[in-house]
């Protein structure tokens, strides 16, 4: 038994205690009280079943013609347990058509209710409708789309579920749009990764392809110009190694295939490691590398994986910062873990473009976008990497430059 059939039974069950109970409180004699359940039942019963007919084959009409049956099954099962009854109970002539005039009067009342409860229902439903089909519409990007979605659910006529729907309805439209905004952003992303890896992958190619030929024709034959070309071979093609090692390494966090290395460190140990390794680049660019950093706690993380990230951040750090600048490494702790700020004086970000900074392939402006020593990834490589050890970076101004953050839950 379903649970529908399970609550009609109840309500009947409920119906006949109770007409026993009034029956029995006004000493009615019980043949009597059969008989009236009994013709009430049958006659009720007969009337109901007539009406569930009428209602299922009308299925699929509109809201309003189901409404208005609803309404006449329900005013016919009543009237008709009462007629009989009245019959059984042989009632006079002028009793009856005194009924009648009752009845025919609550069934106006019926109807005019039914076909007003259809049409606040039939409204619904096509506001509803008309909210679907908003969902597949190009709508414009703009700050009031989503207020006017609201507007729109909150205007919905008609039983409580319709305005569920409504509000469900309006959930998926706006996770929809929020899908489709990031797949626009994702494809200028990259359509832009496309640009600049071409351009990064062109240059080198082709300075390393002139000087080969060079090399191969005798026209370079000086020792010192053989010297010179052979290095910057070398460093062209250690430029290219990079640049598929990042390409590479985002393929992997891009495409869920990520897995941290079994080799767990302390973090104190990966931070110590970073700064080495930064130092000698600071040293050459003529930049300060300041430590601040303090006693870490014992956040276990992958060695391989985090110490990229640190060093992608910090080398971003020491290039964008002028010679004779600051780059400060820092840590602290805070109820949720453990926070890492490296903090440069790069100048600053546009706040406009802040939001991009871990953008694949973002460079900002064109003088970033000219440095030789990127690819636009590391800082996409960076967040993919802190993400997969559970953490989150962020980027603010201060002062003369940028402080990104990392924060590692403990």
């Amino acid at each position: 038994m379903s649970a529908r059939q399970g609550w009609s039974v109840a309500v009947l069950a409920a119906g006949l205690i109770v007409a026993a109970g009034i029956a029995a409180s006004v000493g009615l004699d019980t043949g009597d009280t059969i008989v009236l359940v009994s013709v009430t039942v049958l006659a009720s019963g007969v009337a109901a079943a007539v009406g569930a007919t009428v209602l299922r084959a009308i299925r699929g009409r509109p809201v309003r013609a189901q409404a208005l049956v609803v309404a006449l099954s329900s005013l016919l099962v009543t009237v008709s347990g009462i007629v009989a009854s009245a019959w059984a109970m042989f009632i006079s002539t002028h009793d009856l058509a005194a009924l009648f005039v009752v009845v025919s009067v609550a069934a106006a009342v019926a109807v005019g209710a039914a076909l007003q409860l259809g049409d606040d229902i039939g409204t619904g439903a096509r506001q509803v409708v008309d909210l679907a089909r908003t969902m597949v519409d190009d709508r414009p990007e703009d700050a009031d789309a989503d207020v006017q979605l609201g507007a729109a659910t909150d205007d919905v006529t008609g039983p409580g579920e319709l305005a569920a729907l409504a509000r469900e309805l309006a959930d998926v439209s706006a996770e929809l749009d929020e899908s489709r905004r990031r797949e626009r952003t994702l494809e200028a992303s990259r359509r832009e990764l496309i640009a600049w890896v071409s351009h990064d992958l062109r240059s080198p190619l082709a300075t390393i392809r002139a000087m080969a030929e060079a090399l191969d024709d005798k026209i370079a034959d000086d020792e010192d110009t053989v010297a010179r070309y052979h290095r910057q071979i070398r460093d062209d093609a250690e430029r290219l190694t990079a640049l598929v090692d990042d390409l590479f390494e985002l393929s992997r966090i891009n495409s869920g295939s990520l897995r941290l290395s079994d080799e767990m460190v302390g973090l104190a140990d990966v931070v110590a490691d970073a700064l080495a390794g930064a130092a000698t680049r600071a040293s050459v660019k003529d930049v300060e590398l300041v430590e601040q950093v303090g006693a870490l706690p014992d956040v276990e993380v992958s060695a391989r994986e985090f110490t990229r990230a640190l060093d992608n951040l910090l080398d971003n750090a020491v290039r964008h910062t002028p010679p004779g600048g600051r780059v400060v490494v820092e840590s602290r702790t805070d109820p949720d873990g453990v926070v890492l700020q490296v903090v440069d004086e790069c100048g600053g970000i546009p706040e406009t473009e802040l939001t991009r900074v871990f953008d694949v392939a973002f460079r900002g402006d064109a003088a970033r976008g000219r440095d030789a020593g990127g690819g636009g990834l590391g800082l996409a490589i960076v967040r993919g990497l802190v993400e997969a050890h559970s953490g989150s970076v962020e980027v603010a101004n201060r002062d003369r430059g940028c402080c990104f953050t990392i924060r590692l839950p403990s």
